[in-house]
């Protein structure tokens, strides 16, 4: 294997987001953060200090991994498109966005309905507080919009340039970013491992990520504000 395709292997696999994820949740118990709470359910701050210092570890590998390869994180992550239009079309393609989850939802509890094998997000219950509901929005819009699409540029660069191509860079990613949600339900997973492809796809066509930030941002902001307002309307009957 060619020294410039190793590195870009290690490069992968590093920025994955599983090996960080692992040492940090490590570190949170060793420390005396750990994920269950009292109740069983999972713990809001150990999820927010989990989700929030992976992806200070993560931007920060990218960043030196671009770094030293003599690479611009400007040219990567902004392209040359203009910044206001890539914002006007993340904010497009929300429609598109939602049809996506809902339509292959759909089709996945109608064709295989033991794959919504959680009856309950377990992210949900963290919702059921105000400060638990302010910390998973800052996730979700720190965490996923931002890190998540930033981090899906570089690996993509990574598979194009050196890993066999774009092609194969978008199932890698996509199969990854699915499975890294199958604790909210294998048909979760799918759902997210297709909207990693749009979102990958659409880098891929732009060469911003700033469509897919805004997008991938409103969809989890969009879904969490959903699900707040359902479980306070229940709350309140």
């Amino acid at each position: 294997m060619f020294p410039e395709r190793r590195r870009a292997l290690l490069e992968v696999l590093v920025c994955s987001g599983y090996p960080t994820q692992l040492v940090l949740a490590l570190v949170l118990r060793l420390a005396g953060v750990i994920p269950i709470d009292d109740s069983g359910r999972l713990s809001a701050s150990f999820v927010f200090a989990l989700s929030m210092l992976d992806a200070i570890v993560l931007m920060s590998l990218v960043l030196y991994f671009l770094r030293r390869s003599g690479q611009s994180p400007t040219a990567l992550f902004l392209g040359s498109r203009s910044v206001p239009r890539e914002l006007g079309l993340g904010v497009l393609l929300l429609p598109l966005t939602f049809g996506l989850v809902f339509g292959l939802l759909g089709l996945v509890h109608a064709v295989a309905p033991d794959l919504r094998n959680v009856p309950q997000n377990p992210l949900e219950a963290l919702l059921a507080t105000r400060a638990g509901f302010i910390a998973l929005i800052a996730v979700a819009l720190v965490a996923g919009g931002l890190r998540e699409e930033l981090q899906r540029a570089f690996l993509l660069h990574r598979f194009e340039h050196h890993l066999g191509g774009r092609t194969i860079g978008l199932v890698v990613t996509s199969v990854g970013f699915g499975l890294g949600h199958t604790l909210q339900g294998w048909d979760a997973a799918i759902a997210t491992g297709a909207l990693g492809f749009l979102w990958g796809a659409l880098y891929m066509a732009r060469r911003s990520t700033v469509a897919p930030i805004v997008n991938h941002a409103l969809f989890n902001g969009t879904e969490l504000i959903g699900a707040f307002a359902r479980l306070q309307s229940m709350a309140d009957v």
